[in-house]
């Protein structure tokens, strides 16, 4: 199977990079958006997911991986929509020693067409291989 690349948002506020380092391991739950919930079908346990702090800091600041392909979120399953919503586990895998903007990824012209950029709103988002690379690059500092 072919890897795949993401990136999952959250705003820190509720769950942040230090949140998931500390715990080891989270339930990505919550996600009530039809693209977001397709994209979160299609992870495969391993594939890399870029963590991005949303709200005020709008920055990437570490690296997952999907520990976990979807299965039905637990955060609705005593609801009529049960079967509907999915979630995902992931894994830290390691802080990026620079957060990446999201100034600086409006700025890389190679990465003008990612979803952070054309659907802001959107909280699971594929990459390309070389976005996921580019991103992890500039956040080398």
């Amino acid at each position: 199977m072919t890897t795949q690349y993401w990136l999952v948002k959250q705003e820190p506020a509720d769950y942040s990079w230090a949140d998931f380092v500390r715990d080891g391991r989270t339930t990505w739950t919550g996600v009530r958006n039809y693209a977001a919930r397709n994209n979160l079908k299609a992870m495969q346990p391993g594939d890399p997911v870029l963590f991005y702090h949303s709200g005020e800091s709008k920055s990437v600041v570490g690296i997952a991986r999907v520990a976990k392909a979807a299965f039905p979120d637990p955060t609705c399953a005593k609801t009529p929509e049960a079967d509907v919503w999915v979630a995902v586990d992931l894994n830290p895998v390691e802080p990026l020693p620079s957060p990446v903007t999201l100034a600086q990824i409006k700025a890389e012209s190679s990465l003008k067409d990612i979803a952070l950029v054309r659907q802001s709103r959107l909280s699971v988002m594929p990459l390309k291989a070389a976005e996921f690379t580019k991103i992890k690059k500039l956040g080398k500092g």
